[in-house]
């Protein structure tokens, strides 16, 4: 009975695509992949209850996922594979490899880099005079509330590869994409360092979960920039 009910779901699928199916029907059918011959569709249930959505579900650890009955360790790693690659999709989405990325593209590639992140990290993005990006990658990994920018880590990064200017993201996985009192001071400080090498701070970005918030585009600091 249950062979033939994923026959049913696999044949809707590729008639139709994904857009046709429910939230808990996609992870009934994801969790084939890791459990054979087994009724899925309570333990999806089951697991977007648990964490709310699939967002949640997605980001949340592998410790936590185990503790939901029905899901083994196997499980948990496939759960957090899938996020991984939905990560590394959007950012391969982003083609301004070649060129000076609009405004909406930048945004669109920040977001890519903080899928499924649950503690906070730092993001450096370093642009060339032609304003290309020539380095874009995770420079430090924090806590779930708090992580700190070396400083002197993206000076030497800045000029190992002779950057004109640079942006600086992190995310809040608190979900609230406002900068605290020590975000700005950070970034102040990252400000005045980066000016000793001639380098230009063009923004602090600040993510939670599909949202963002830009520091320099904002009243919180408007001379921080200047």
């Amino acid at each position: 009975m249950h062979d033939g009910h994923r026959d049913r779901m696999k044949k809707k699928f590729l008639k139709f695509g994904a857009d046709s199916f429910e939230e808990h029907e996609l992870i009934e059918m994801l969790l084939y992949y890791g459990i054979p011959r087994v009724d899925t569709n309570e333990l999806a249930h089951r697991l977007i209850n648990e964490f709310g959505s699939i967002a949640e579900l997605f980001d949340a650890p592998i410790e936590s996922l185990m503790r939901v009955k029905g899901v083994g360790q196997s499980l948990a790693v496939l759960i957090k594979l899938t996020s991984k690659i939905s990560r590394l999709y959007a950012e391969s989405k982003s083609k301004i490899k070649y060129r000076a990325p609009t405004k909406q593209e930048l945004g669109q590639l920040i977001l890519s880099k903080f899928v499924g992140r649950i503690k906070e990290h730092i993001l450096l993005i370093l642009f060339n005079s032609r304003g290309k990006i020539i380095f874009c990658e995770m420079i430090a990994q924090g806590t779930f509330t708090s992580v700190d920018i070396y400083i002197r880590r993206v000076l030497e990064l800045a000029l190992s590869y002779s950057a004109t200017m640079a942006i600086i993201a992190h995310n809040h996985p608190s979900g609230i994409a406002l900068p605290s009192k020590a975000d700005l001071a950070q970034t102040a400080n990252l400000v005045d360092a980066l000016k000793h090498i001639d380098v230009k701070l063009i923004d602090h970005i600040i993510v939670a979960d599909n949202d963002y918030v830009s520091i320099s585009e904002s009243d919180l600091n408007e001379q921080l920039f200047k």
